[in-house]
């Protein structure tokens, strides 16, 4: 597992941790743990908007350009470039659509199924842990896992469409280092699993700058990478671009 910054340890040893014989630990315990430790509720709150801006790399040496755009409470804009080619996977907060120029399809269509699924959860501005009650998402601990030979404290995350997820944090900084994702599509089980990593602070909140996924058990060359050079906060985004073009609006 890469480790942690050096600002990012501080941070977690200011936090005094109950060593692991205390008592058992619960999930809102946890969570607590994690927003102190990523920099605080009224820093995390503070940030309106978030523009992330890097390098995908795929199986085989492929890479694109990408982009991605956050706004609260719940909008994302996902841009990919390759060879001179932009496609776009956007939410507004109540329809999904995409455009993918590689396919020959210059004029926007909906999002599918599956689609749909992983663009809620990138629309989530501070993910599904941070009041989680209010977002009708049910978090459960189930103890203590290795993850990459480390000890990960375990929380299950159980959102209103049926997606499951299983959050791993960090014993010492108690940030995510990997999410498994449980989803059933057309009725079909899919499982995924991302391993975050290279958390620095934007202002003031510790945010992953790198991430690696793919299907579960799947090896490290079958499966995406994304490292983001940087990470901006709090640009202005007008709302008119995560709404679909068509009837005034533009992409």
């Amino acid at each position: 597992m890469k480790r942690l910054t050096v600002a990012l340890f501080l941070a977690a040893f200011a936090l005094s941790a109950a060593p692991l014989s205390a008592p058992a630990q619960s999930a809102d315990s946890l969570i607590a743990k994690y927003i102190q430790a990523s920099g605080g509720m009224a820093r995390m709150q503070a940030l309106q908007s978030l523009r992330r801006t890097g390098k995908f790399t795929g199986g085989g040496g492929f890479e694109a350009v990408v982009v991605q755009e956050n706004k609260r409470p719940n909008s994302v804009r996902e841009e990919f470039s390759i060879q001179g080619m932009t496609g776009i996977n956007a939410y507004d907060g109540k329809n999904g659509w995409k455009i993918e120029p590689w396919q020959g399809k210059r004029d926007p269509e909906s999002l599918g199924e599956e689609e749909m699924h992983g663009i809620l959860d990138e629309a989530d501005f501070d993910g599904p842990l941070v009041n989680y009650q209010a977002k009708g998402n049910r978090v459960e601990y189930q103890g203590i896992e290795q993850i990459e030979g480390s000890d990960a404290y375990k929380l299950k995350v159980t959102r209103p469409n049926g997606d499951i997820s299983f959050y791993y944090l960090d014993t010492e900084y108690y940030v995510p280092i990997r999410i498994d994702t449980q989803r059933m599509i057309r009725g079909a089980p899919q499982e995924f699993e991302t391993s975050l990593g290279d958390y620095k602070q934007v202002n003031g909140v510790y945010l992953p700058f790198s991430s690696e996924s793919g299907p579960k058990g799947s090896s490290s060359a079958d499966r995406g990478k994304i490292t983001y050079d940087k990470i901006e906060a709090n640009v202005p985004l007008d709302d008119q671009r995560f709404v679909r073009p068509g009837g005034g609006t533009r992409p």
